[in-house]
């Protein structure tokens, strides 16, 4: 299945479910462009993740909330939480690399960590109120 594009509004749909790859581009980069088929390829190899583009010239202000400072960009999404970004064009067995790796995640680790820090850090904001009063 090819890649599709996307934009900001159609952002989340994308992300939500699976694993998403979002490879963050612009018409006027080079390796974007040498980028582009090896992620279209990867994407006729691996029908259980979804592979999309997002145009980083016309979607500048989605480019500024993920810090998008160079191109391309691949933003790795599992179920709606992004694992990582990965700078720079790869070659094919790179990125087939890091969707195996993906698929290896232990989601309910991730999750369980997730939920660690967000405590961690609604003590630390309570006790800084508490110095406040």
């Amino acid at each position: 299945m090819a890649a599709q594009n996307i934009t900001k509004d159609s952002f989340n749909d994308v992300v939500s479910e699976g694993i998403a790859l979002i490879d963050c581009w612009a018409p006027w980069c080079g390796p974007c462009k040498a980028f582009g088929p090896v992620f279209d390829a990867a994407s006729e190899r691996h029908d259980d993740v979804t592979f999309a583009k997002i145009n980083t010239e016309e979607e500048q202000e989605f480019a500024a909330a993920f810090q998008i400072r160079a191109i391309p960009s691949l933003l790795i999404f599992r179920d709606g939480i992004l694992l990582g970004v990965q700078q720079g064009a790869l070659p094919g067995e790179a990125l087939d690399e890091i969707i195996g790796k993906v698929k290896e995640v232990n989601m309910e680790d991730v999750k369980a960590e997730i939920a660690r820090q967000e405590e961690i850090h609604r003590q630390q904001e309570a006790l800084m109120n508490e110095g406040e009063g």
